[in-house]
């Protein structure tokens, strides 16, 4: 059966009121204002890219295509393992990804798998571009291998070349060697959750992991929760208070997961984002030499805060791909699905539907590349904003998704409900939205106060 020319309600392209067919009858200054190529969205963005950038993003694609895509759908569906236990699929991805560099990108070689062209570009950006196509691919994976970032981002926020040496340097070598070493980022706590992600509440809240002083080092006590990929690290970035002071005494530690004292007490069976786990630590008189304190006694929580305004642009770009996902999705169904003897996508109330969808996921990614940027010191305003903006309007495009697809939307092999379920947990991590609402009020209140002032917005 031969395809149809043009969409019904649309105006083939060789019509002689087609816009295209116009455009290339101008006068040469003219076609040069006027005409342009008709090409796929993403290879549209591609070519608007840095060629450094532009390559690492082909990688990235064809990597979650190869690897993460096959086994998607089979660690969602997987049974709830003990703590502890990898699926060997994950683990496979896990060690593939570090073979080919996905675990090491924050630095170039040869002490990571930065290319050295990519250098004058921050490295958030080139970050967002690889998670927004792994999230496309599979949330679940896409966490696996990116929460091991955030672990090692205080590491590289402390500032102390020694210390990426001795610590980060030996982490990305196993990486690429195949035997991956991932490390969590351990701030959450059970009874401080937003508490740790703004200062308000930090500032009222009764530290949950505490370090004591000890012979050569610090002895932890205490437990973190919900925290991703936790069950599967070597080492941890670990958050605790000094003994007798408050929040503003957090210091980060980095700890040992084989140490005696650690231990993985559970891993939760969540709604979304299944292939990566989230797990509760508990620590118990757990050593840490001194050399082991990042960054400096009672300076963690600027590290922590740092951390958080370094993640929240990828988070914002896990949103970008789950409405990618959502949409090419929406578009694929509209093609195949007939109604009444025609496609979908003939209908011009479906096509209203899908050019609301693509606008939104282009916006926001817009946004996303817009902060990435020029993101070599986050601020806190414009990272939160675009944590909370994309990451809601994604949900909205992926609940657009599922409205098209109707009854065939709750079913797990049109991708739509895991799509569904992954995007939620975004609005969740890196601080709620509503909590990085606030800290985007934070950052600006200084100009909200000066009545004087002109505000630009």
């Amino acid at each position: 059966m031969n395809a149809p020319k043009h969409l019904e309600g649309q105006l083939p392209a060789d019509h002689p009121l087609s816009p295209r067919r116009q455009y290339r009858d101008l006068p040469l200054i003219g076609r040069s204002l006027a005409n342009y190529p008709v090409k796929d969205l993403w290879e549209t963005d591609f070519a608007r890219l840095p060629g450094p950038l532009a390559r690492q993003r082909r990688r990235a694609r064809a990597f979650a295509e190869q690897h993460l895509v096959p086994v998607a759908d089979e660690l969602d569906l997987a049974p709830h393992l003990p703590a502890g236990e990898c699926h060997p699929a994950a683990l496979e991805v896990l060690r593939e990804a570090g073979r080919q560099g996905w675990l090491s990108y924050f630095l170039p070689r040869p002490l990571g798998s930065m290319p050295w062209r990519a250098l004058p570009y921050p490295p958030i950006w080139q970050c967002s571009l690889i998670v927004e196509e792994f999230s496309r691919a599979c949330g679940g994976l896409m966490l696996l291998l990116s929460a091991h970032h955030l672990g090692a981002m205080p590491l590289l926020l402390s500032g102390n070349v020694r210390n990426i040496l001795r610590h980060l340097g030996p982490v990305y070598r196993s990486c690429e060697r195949g035997d991956p070493h991932l490390v969590a980022f351990a701030i959450t706590e059970p009874g401080a959750g937003s508490d740790v992600e703004e200062g308000e509440g930090a500032a009222r809240a009764h530290p949950g992991v505490v370090a004591t002083p000890t012979t050569g080092g610090w002895r932890l006590n205490g437990r973190k929760c919900f925290i991703s990929g936790g069950d599967l690290a070597r080492t941890a970035t670990v958050f605790a208070a000094l003994e007798g002071e408050g929040m503003e005494s957090w210091t980060c530690f980095y700890v040992d997961c084989a140490a005696p004292g650690f231990k993985v007490a559970r891993t939760e069976l969540k709604m979304g984002m299944r292939a990566s786990g989230a797990a509760e630590l508990e620590f118990t008189d757990l050593f840490v030499p001194h050399d082991r304190v990042i960054g400096g006694l009672r300076r963690g929580w600027a590290i922590n805060r740092a951390t958080l305004n370094a993640s929240r642009i990828p988070v914002a770009a896990m949103g970008v791909g789950f409405a990618r996902a959502a949409t090419e999705t929406a578009l694929d169904f509209a093609k195949r699905y007939t109604l009444g003897g025609r496609a979908l996508i003939h209908c011009q109330d479906v096509q209203l539907h899908l050019a609301t969808m693509v606008a939104e996921t282009r916006a926001i990614r817009s946004l996303v590349w817009q902060e990435a940027r020029g993101a070599w010191q986050p601020r806190q305003l414009n990272a939160s904003m675009c944590k909370f903006h994309a990451t809601d309007r994604a949900q909205v495009v992926c609940e657009m998704a599922m409205d098209l697809l109707a009854d065939h939307g709750g079913l797990h092999e049109r991708k739509v409900e895991k799509i569904f379920r992954d995007v939620r947990l975004t609005r969740i991590f890196e601080g709620t939205n509503q909590i990085n609402r606030l800290s985007l009020m934070e950052d600006w209140q200084d100009q909200l106060l000066d009545v004087d002032q002109h505000m630009g917005v």
